[in-house]
């Protein structure tokens, strides 16, 4: 295991905050790669919250200063952390005795943003697609690692290891942390976010196209009306000559972009957020003719990639040892002629949480990076992210909630990875989605907590 050199914090200011809460907002500079250290640096943004302290009369106390951390890492890849107060779990967590950081993932949010024009000015394409390797799992366990050291430097020996909180992709990069970095770790809480120990794509979405059926089914069970709307919907699409027509973000509305809604559907409430859209498309077309203002900023809001381009590029290679990508979701719809788009039986059936190389050509934003995202889905170079050797051997207790149901994150895939994990420890619900830490937070990150507090025989 390498050695990681701790990160240089550049500034930290505080600021107290409406529900009793002291953040903390930090820079960092790390390593842009931490093979070539001497190759420069990007800067990294966390924000870090603790309760308040309101006593009447201050003490000044090492051990009010240095709780033990709860490292956050979010879902995508390419997604930012929203602010402490918004999300609904810091207090719970907080309660427990933890101070928390929400990690700004490297190339989102502060931490050095990866934009269309900012990965221009990287130089030609095959520069531009090397630099991108630098921001997958690997390398921001690297800047986790990096941040930790900074963080507890003064701190006793016994409390500078910290706690990991990883939803969906973070829950990935959990796995990374564990397989080359276990040094720092006292523990690891993973929502959704069993990554299947594949080396290639081809597989996961093989296996998720049957979830996404299973989706649309109860969709159209819920809504049989919409079958006929979807249809009207689409007829129109397509008689407007399928992506004439332009969307707030300057993207194309075409029919496949249309589908994409159906990524809601591995969410709570995701059915009838799908319909709430499809209604007022289907009304507009009905009583105008044409698709109003509010249901054009509805679709591009609900089929939202620009500005996530990370999650674009990089969402198939999380995937990858050593073999190419190669639009891998969109190679294996041809296995499931459901999702013919030209079938004229049956209801339409909306994609889910897959990019497409068409994707390249409907987004605004995307259409700028269409060349490197070819390139990169055609490369073959990328390095481990999990080492199945030392998972097995793993000290480090993990606790982990897994959904039967989850549209994003294969179930029987990502039980098969927490078997290979020594000291792992599992909670099964097939009556939650895949954002349950958000939308069901009370029960989950109840469960996962009983795990670590609780003996099971």
């Amino acid at each position: 295991m390498s050695t990681i050199a701790p990160a240089k914090i550049v500034s930290q200011k505080t600021y107290q905050i409406a529900g009793k809460l002291s953040v903390t907002e930090h820079f960092f500079d790390v390593p842009k790669d931490y093979s070539k250290p001497q190759n420069g640096t990007i800067r990294v943004f966390a924000r870090s919250c603790k309760k308040h302290d309101t006593s009447i009369v201050a003490e000044a106390s090492k051990d009010k200063d240095q709780l033990p951390w709860m490292c956050y890492l979010q879902g995508g890849p390419g997604m930012e952390c929203k602010a402490p107060q918004q999300y609904n779990w810091t207090q719970a967590v907080l309660d427990r005795g933890y101070q928390m950081l929400y990690l700004d993932q490297r190339g989102t949010g502060l931490s050095t943003p990866v934009t269309a024009s900012t990965l221009q000015m990287r130089g030609y394409n095959d520069v531009q697609a090397k630099y991108l390797k630098l921001y997958r799992a690997d390398s921001i366990v690297k800047d986790c690692e990096a941040i930790r050291q900074a963080l507890t430097a003064d701190y006793p020996e016994q409390k500078k290891k910290w706690s990991i909180m990883g939803q969906s992709f973070g829950g990935f990069c959990s796995i990374t942390y564990l397989s080359f970095h276990p040094e720092g770790l006292r523990e690891s809480f993973i929502f959704g976010g069993l990554q299947p120990l594949v080396k290639s794509p081809d597989e996961v979405y093989r296996r998720l196209y049957k979830k996404v059926m299973q989706r649309n089914e109860a969709y159209y069970m819920k809504y049989p009306d919409d079958v006929g709307r979807v249809h009207a919907i689409m007829s129109y699409l397509k008689r407007f000559g399928d992506g004439k027509i332009k969307l707030p973000s300057e993207g194309n509305l075409t029919r496949r972009r249309f589908r994409q809604l159906g990524i809601a559907f591995g969410f709570h409430g995701g059915l009838d957020a799908v319909h709430d859209i499809v209604l007022r498309s289907f009304s507009d077309i009905e009583a105008f003719g044409h698709l109003t203002r509010g249901s054009l900023s509805a679709i591009d809001s609900g089929t939202r990639f620009d500005d996530n381009l990370l999650y674009a590029i990089l969402h198939e290679p999380l995937y990858c040892e050593g073999n190419a990508p190669s639009w891998s979701a969109h190679r294996m719809m041809d296995e499931h002629p459901v999702f013919d788009l030209e079938k004229e039986d049956g209801p339409v059936y909306f994609t889910g949480e897959m990019i497409y190389p068409w994707m390249f050509e409907d987004y605004a934003e995307l259409r700028k990076v269409a060349d490197v995202a070819q390139t990169v889905a055609s490369s073959v170079d990328w390095s481990p992210t999990f080492d199945e050797q030392q998972l097995a051997k793993n000290e480090v207790p993990v606790y982990a909630a897994s959904y039967t149901e989850d549209m994003y994150v294969e179930f029987d895939l990502g039980m098969e990875t927490a078997r290979k994990i020594k000291s792992c420890k599992v909670f099964v619900t097939n009556v939650m989605f895949h954002d349950a830490i958000r939308s069901k937070m009370d029960e989950v990150v109840k469960q996962l907590f009983a795990l670590r507090d609780d003996t099971v025989d």
